[in-house]
């Protein structure tokens, strides 16, 4: 059975209620109950924006089909926090495992979304307590991108060694990235010092493709080198577009075409997951 949140309601119609208390509490309310006790449900809620809130309300579903026996299969088209699976610094936390354990404890027998940062390649995984099918729309990217080159040949690249799985089945290379420490300041952001190519792409079209665009800080670094190097034509492309700090306009202004999917919903957002969700469904 579909259990369709109201935040996926531009992709299925919505089946269950979120609202809001006056405190900002969330209330959440799961229509006809009685006819997902003990059933099969997959669950579509967007984790993204507002992820604290939306995790928190995913939370509240799903303590509520455990205790209704369910056997729960969440879809999410996006999973915040799964750029910090790493730590750091002494006292930072693994935050992506501890998503992850908190939707496994909650009844999330298997977790679908689409390039997950921290797993790097499409398949089943386990991570942490949660399993994990991971779906890349790489491929949608680069057909899209064709058009906007007019058919005309271009290179796939990556700006970094993390997005490499985006570019492989292409022929395509990496750039190398090297971040330095955390600026000081109330937003946790290590500043990049350089992203460099060290292949020829004069007189070449470039795709540069990267898993997710936040501030834009790399992509950015990453055009400039490319058109320093001689490239023709530039396109950018990314998975999750959250183009926050007026990225996508500073992008827009210096490449040929940007592009992305809806996974998170933009501008740039001509990449539709709606066709993937069906397929899910049958």
């Amino acid at each position: 059975m579909k259990l369709v949140s109201p935040n996926m309601a531009d992709i299925l119609p919505s089946n269950f209620e979120i609202k809001t208390f006056p405190d900002g509490d969330s209330y959440v309310r799961i229509l006809d109950f009685e006819n997902y006790k003990g059933k099969d449900v997959v669950l579509f809620h967007r984790l993204y924006p507002d992820q604290n809130t939306a995790l928190l309300q995913a939370i509240l579903v799903l303590r509520v089909l455990k205790k209704a026996k369910c056997n729960v299969t969440m879809v999410v088209p996006y999973l915040p926090y799964s750029r910090q699976d790493k730590t750091f610094l002494e006292g930072e936390p693994k935050s992506a495992e501890i998503i992850c354990n908190l939707l496994a404890e909650s009844g999330v027998k298997r977790l679908i979304t689409f390039d997950c940062h921290f797993l790097k390649k499409e398949g089943e995984f386990k991570y942490g307590k949660l399993n994990i099918k991971n779906i890349s729309l790489n491929l949608a990217l680069v057909e899209l991108a064709k058009s906007k080159f007019n058919g005309d040949h271009f290179e796939v690249i990556s700006p970094d060694q993390g997005a490499s799985y985006l570019v492989e089945q292409f022929g395509g290379q990496s750039m190398k990235k090297t971040r330095g420490e955390y600026v000081q300041g109330q937003e946790a952001y290590r500043k990049i010092e350089s992203i460099e190519a060290d292949f020829d792409l004069k007189d070449k079209n470039v795709l540069i493709i990267d898993d997710m665009v936040s501030t834009g800080g790399t992509m950015i670094k990453a055009v400039e080198n490319v058109k320093k190097g001689g490239a023709k034509r530039v396109g950018c492309a990314t998975v999750h577009g959250f183009f926050l700090k007026d990225s996508l306009s500073k992008l827009s202004a210096i490449s040929d075409f940007v592009i992305a999917t809806d996974t998170i919903q933009n501008e740039a957002g001509e990449v539709k997951i709606a066709n993937s969700i069906k397929e899910l469904i049958q």
